[in-house]
């Protein structure tokens, strides 16, 4: 990956901490990648990763977030993504859906 390509994904990142802040997640905040953790850290549960890009194989994005996951066990895969003058999107499994809905709905602790 060239300088650009990483500056991009770092300001993606920035943006992505920035949202989550507005909307009241105060403890996220970058991740380290040379130790293979989220993008961004802080939300209990949830592995993040973050594609900050006009062109995306959600597939392959999603697929990375798993492989991320699993290795470190930090929460549900799930993809954030941005393209230019567009609102960001959430992709994750059904099944990893399926257990926030009905923690939701139950007003249990998400596990």
């Amino acid at each position: 990956m060239g300088a650009k390509e990483r500056d991009k994904g770092a300001r993606g990142e920035r943006l992505l901490r920035d949202e989550f802040h507005r909307l009241g997640f105060e403890d996220a905040t970058r991740g380290f990648v040379w130790n293979h953790t989220s993008d961004l850290i802080g939300l209990e549960n949830i592995h993040v990763e973050c594609k900050f890009v006009e062109k995306l194989n959600i597939r392959a994005a999603l697929a990375q977030a798993e492989e991320e996951a699993k290795k470190r066990n930090d929460g549900m895969p799930t993809v954030f993504s941005k393209t230019s003058r567009k609102p960001w999107i959430v992709t994750m499994n059904l099944d990893d859906w399926a257990k926030l809905y009905e923690a939701y709905l139950n007003r249990l602790p998400f596990e």
